[in-house]
């Protein structure tokens, strides 16, 4: 059997559309013996804190009985604009767009898909999140991309009979992203004939991966197979389906309604194995592929997820600008890092004890202060506070 991991995952954070918690799912991939997973929640990253947490809990345990570090991937399924530019804000065109996998390769990728991430909320946001293509260029560096589910743009395109679209769209990101660009394949089957489910939807994905997978051959990119998961386990088709109506605001015996093919669990290594047991296994997922994934964020890097590395500041001096502190914790090692965040923290509890609603650090050797703070210090709050541990700004 070949090895398997996910790659596209929606937790409960992927809002009224996922349901699976992290920690089932985290659990479920530990007991079948994947050796890492990824969570891509639609438009969002708000459960990476979680997912880092909770895996680095699980690795503790691990480490003590001799075993690998389960390997946490940072991922997130966006929204590519249709038209072009996220600046495009006219009609239903532009409400959503294009699915796109993005997954953090490295602590550079990592930065750069929160900067994608945060500029689609903040500048591409039209009913969705959106990024666009001068994004995702600016802030290739350290990414994977997969091509997503039907509703990317390659395989949108293929079914809509725009050949020439989706070979231009290939073509783009092949030529961004190089060999961190595959090309994605999925399979969601209804066997039971007495299942309330979709149906619709496997012989479109039918359709395109044929044409996918042409389409990998003649441009020498890789395939990667995945299940769309939205829930943890089989039995929790039924539950998925009960939110699905909260999300969509209809009555579970509405004929018309939304419907998934309730195939999108979370499946173990036997069951995708299953599924795709007639492509070829050089031509899916390969062990290099597999490698570079499970390595691509280390523990010690992913500790610094736990707070921001603020750029220490020394105080103000004859009306002189502020200038960074040759001793900023951005010039130190992750593990030196972790250990001066945890130091400021507990500098800032106790901070609180002096004025509260302030944002800044107290040394006892060096008055500190954050550089993006919104707030300031009042200078009659600062009057009574010992003049040799804070200073007015």
């Amino acid at each position: 059997m070949q090895d398997f991991i996910h790659l596209h995952v929606h937790t409960y954070y992927s809002i009224l559309d996922g349901q699976s918690s992290i920690k089932r799912l985290v659990d479920k991939a530990v007991g079948n013996g994947m050796r890492g997973m990824a969570i891509t929640d639609h438009g969002d990253m708000f459960g990476i804190k979680e997912f880092h947490d909770y895996v680095g809990g699980v690795n503790k345990g691990r480490k003590k009985e001799g075993l690998e570090p389960f390997k946490p991937i940072f991922g997130c399924e966006m929204y590519v604009a249709r038209r072009g530019s996220k600046e495009n804000r006219q009609g239903k065109e532009d409400m959503g767009g294009y699915h796109l996998i993005v997954l953090a390769k490295n602590y550079k990728g990592y930065k750069n898909l929160i900067k994608l991430v945060s500029n689609s909320w903040v500048d591409g946001f039209y009913m969705r999140p959106r990024t666009d293509r001068a994004d995702l260029e600016k802030y290739h560096e350290g990414l994977i991309i997969c091509s997503a589910c039907i509703a990317g743009e390659v395989p949108k395109k293929i079914l809509d009979g725009d050949m020439a679209g989706a070979r231009e769209a290939l073509e783009w990101y092949h030529r961004v992203f190089g060999d961190d660009y595959y090309l994605e394949l999925q399979r969601h089957e209804v066997r039971d004939p007495h299942q309330r489910a979709n149906r619709e939807t496997f012989p479109l994905q039918q359709q395109a991966n044929k044409v996918l997978i042409e389409l990998a051959h003649e441009y020498g990119i890789k395939l990667v197979c995945s299940n769309d998961a939205h829930f943890v386990d089989q039995e929790n088709a039924e539950a998925h389906d009960h939110l699905l109506c909260l999300s969509t605001g209809k009555d579970l015996d509405d004929p018309t309604r939304m419907l998934y093919s309730k195939q999108e669990w979370f499946k173990t290594r036997e069951e995708m194995n299953e599924v795709f047991a007639d492509i070829p296994k050089p031509s899916r997922t390969q062990p290099k592929y597999s490698i570079r994934l499970r390595s691509t964020v280390s523990t010690t890097t992913l500790s610094c997820l736990s707070s921001p590395s603020p750029n220490r500041l020394v105080p103000k001096k004859n009306g002189a600008r502020n200038t960074p502190n040759n001793n900023s914790t951005t010039s130190l090692p992750p593990t030196r890092m972790v250990k001066t965040l945890s130091r400021q923290r507990k500098e800032r509890r106790k901070s609180r004890n002096l004025a509260v609603t302030t944002k800044y650090t107290v040394s006892s050797m060096k008055p500190t202060i954050w550089q993006n703070s919104p707030m300031r210090v009042p200078a009659t709050a600062m009057a009574t506070l010992s003049p040799t541990r804070c200073t007015t700004v």
